[in-house]
């Protein structure tokens, strides 16, 4: 009989398989036909013993017992002892090892899938505003041109002011950047 630290270790280990094999047939995707149907027959059952049976399959807990024994019988796994009381030690800490470990790997699920929908929620808001941002500079845009009036209308209007403030242009002077007066010189 292995040392206790080895059995820890092996009830650690064993448990792996037991916990992968219980989600697998009771939660994914490959199984969901078979699942449906089993979930199906606990309910519609008509005796108490068949939707029971039936129900096994859709329960990982549940699952995890039958899991176990397979395990047990293929291992030979004892637990402290070494005779049937081994055997029923190691079976039920292996459910509870299997169990913990399938808690585990939900709450991980759960904690990526939330992550997931955060950031597709944050990406959805985010993509909102860019087009709110996008009307809202359009229709500003819009208003904006009913508003200013036409470029050649402007410059007009700002030459026939010029000229009621100035008098007639004069054809040799010309406004530079800073706005200043300057003769040209011909030579």
């Amino acid at each position: 009989m292995p040392s206790l630290q080895h059995q820890i270790i092996y009830l650690f280990l064993i448990a792996i398989p037991v916990a992968c094999i219980a989600w697998t047939v009771t939660n994914e995707e490959v199984f969901r036909e078979p699942r449906e149907y089993c979930i199906k027959q606990s309910k519609t059952g008509r005796s108490l013993l068949y939707r029971k049976f039936f129900y096994l399959f859709t329960c990982e807990y549940c699952f995890s017992h039958y899991v176990t024994v397979l395990m047990l019988v293929i291992t030979k796994f004892q637990l402290i002892y070494p005779d049937w009381r081994g055997y029923l030690l190691s079976g039920f800490s292996l459910v509870w090892v299997a169990n913990f470990y399938m808690s585990l790997f939900r709450r991980l699920r759960l904690d990526i899938k939330k992550q997931k929908t955060d950031v597709e929620l944050k990406e959805e808001l985010l993509d909102e505003k860019k087009m709110n941002l996008n009307n809202n500079n359009n229709n500003l845009d819009v208003e904006l041109k009913e508003e200013l009036p036409d470029e050649k209308k402007l410059n007009s209007d700002n030459n026939n002011k010029r000229q009621k403030a100035d008098g007639p242009l004069d054809p040799d002077s010309v406004r530079d950047k800073e706005g200043l007066k300057h003769k040209r010189s011909y030579l």
